[in-house]
């Protein structure tokens, strides 16, 4: 099932073009990673398919378009973790976890018991458990990257989106992430779109790839269509070399080194 639908998003801060005409979708179930360098336009889609920015063009979650659609409605089919999440400094683990609850509580504010069972899953499936009442500022930075990805889960989004979700964690984590959401993708059908500038790992998790150059499209969909040596060579201005290991492992993708 599609749950999202953008054509020709086009957007300028001042007169400095960012997006040209770019157009995707997304479904429930699957995985999809933004690629690209640094100002390639990466964070900007993700901000104007929320409605957090707004430019050309036409967006639909559902089939409804996006400005037809009130933030408290919306925050309850999507998730979003910004690349630098704010929150109080006097914030335990659980009180972030508990804000996700935020677009299902009554006009008191208050949290049913299904809120704190909705909590207490998610710091399980995060190995939060033994966290949840330390302070955000104790905590490391993976740990509290952990907490942010938390929050967004304990929205029950039906697609979550993902700016960098990686940063500050380690290798482990990395990997542990990747595989969580690809798990939550395939048992939930949870529509999953991140940004990432980690190719590797895109191509073991994700199910289809966009290569964001200059704010064009420089290619979507598998793997095997996206992950050219010479196309990434020539968008990330480096040169890369790409390994095939076979039997369906994803390739490994690599600077060349020098002689």
């Amino acid at each position: 099932m599609e749950l999202l639908r953008a054509r020709e998003i086009t957007f300028a801060y001042a007169k400095r073009p960012v997006l040209r005409e770019v157009s995707l979708a997304l479904a429930a179930g699957e995985v999809m990673a933004l690629l690209g360098p640094n100002g390639s336009g990466k964070s900007t889609l993700i901000k104007l398919l929320l409605g957090h920015l707004h430019g050309r063009g036409t967006i639909a979650w559902q089939g409804r378009e996006l400005r037809q659609w009130r933030r408290r409605e919306l925050a309850r089919l999507v998730a979003y973790l910004p690349q630098s999440p704010s929150y109080d400094v006097e914030h335990r683990v659980i009180d972030v976890l508990r804000l996700g609850r935020a677009p299902y509580w009554s006009a008191f504010g208050l949290e049913s018991e299904h809120d704190g069972e909705i909590v207490a899953r998610v710091a399980k499936q995060l190995d939060l458990s033994d966290l949840l009442h330390r302070r955000i500022e104790e905590l490391s930075g993976g740990q509290r990257q952990r907490v942010f990805i938390g929050r967004c889960l304990a929205q029950e989004p039906a697609a979550l989106l993902l700016d960098e979700p990686s940063t500050f964690l380690d290798l482990r984590h990395q990997v542990e992430l990747c595989e969580l959401l690809r798990r939550l993708a395939r048992e939930q059908n949870l529509a999953v779109m991140m940004a990432s500038h980690d190719l590797n790992l895109a191509a073991a998790y994700a199910d289809r790839l966009m290569l964001l150059s200059q704010g064009h499209v420089a290619a979507t969909g598998s793997r095997d269509e996206v992950l050219r040596p010479e196309l990434l060579s020539e968008v990330y201005g480096v040169a890369l070399e790409r390994f095939d290991r076979g039997d369906g492992l994803a390739p490994a993708v690599l600077p060349v080194l020098p002689p």
